[in-house]
């Protein structure tokens, strides 16, 4: 199990496919409270033909580290990574937080990013007054009863309940000061006014379903990039395990192009 350490953190990840397969690598970043096999099934799919990294971010998963203050943080993490594994150019995948962080290695460093996917995430968090008071009050809440509430509305109607509880119970494992340090960040991102400067070809999908991330801030933010495309998904706001061979078709179509 590879590891690194950066900036106080101790990050694992993972770093399979052949070195010598089509396209740039595929880097996948996982969301909020959730850990690197968030991506299993695209991972596996996707190391059958090209070199692909994921990792822990600090604090969650089995990386160890104090959470971030910022996204930028996050990136700078990410970034580390990469030029630790030697890899230029890439294209970042990225889920709900991690999509953020992927938006913010586009906006960083434009010359490394070929394409970019965005899975369940916004360029923006913006709440109604009524949302925004619910969830300062939602923080006063007993840690573990958070966690529950803000992973069991992530998954659309119908979704088994013992798998929600299975990621109920590994959201509750990550420590209290790296989910609400982290939780602070993502609701101080706000790139929204700077992605319309995004040359990268974009991959947006999103859950139809999805009220963690609304479908409403998700378009805001499309139609601020100059070059994506958008697909609606019928899942809630975890789509890579709600509808996981959609969308590793989605995103095999979009990065095959032109061996991106």
């Amino acid at each position: 199990m590879p590891q690194l350490d950066v900036n106080g953190a101790v990050l694992v990840y993972d770093d399979e496919g052949p070195r010598d397969g089509d396209g740039v690598p595929l880097v996948f970043i996982h969301g909020w409270t959730a850990n690197r096999h968030r991506w299993d099934d695209q991972f596996a799919h996707f190391a059958a033909g090209r070199r692909v990294i994921r990792l822990d971010l600090r604090g969650h998963g089995e990386s160890t580290g104090a959470g971030a203050r910022t996204i930028d943080e996050l990136a700078a993490d990410v970034v580390a990574l990469l030029d630790h594994l030697e890899i230029d150019r890439f294209v970042p995948v990225g889920h709900s937080m991690g999509g953020m962080i992927a938006q913010t290695l586009a906006l960083t460093h434009p010359e490394r990013v070929g394409r970019m996917v965005l899975v369940d995430s916004i360029s923006r968090m913006t709440y109604s007054r009524a949302r925004g008071l619910l969830l300062a009050v939602s923080t006063l809440l007993p840690f573990k009863l958070f966690v529950a509430i803000n992973i069991q509305r992530a998954f659309a109607p119908g979704f088994p309940k013992e798998r929600i509880r299975a990621y109920i119970d590994a959201s509750a494992a990550t420590p209290r000061e790296v989910v609400m340090t982290c939780y602070g960040a993502m609701r101080a991102f706000d790139v929204l006014d700077r992605v319309g400067g995004i040359t990268a070809p974009t991959l947006i999908v999103h859950g139809y379903h999805d009220i963690q991330l609304p479908l409403s801030q998700m378009l805001r933010m499309a139609n601020a990039y100059p070059d994506a495309v958008v697909r609606i998904v019928d899942a809630g706001h975890e789509l890579p395990v709600e509808k996981p061979a959609q969308l590793t078709a989605l995103i095999g179509q979009f990065v095959t192009v032109q061996a991106a």
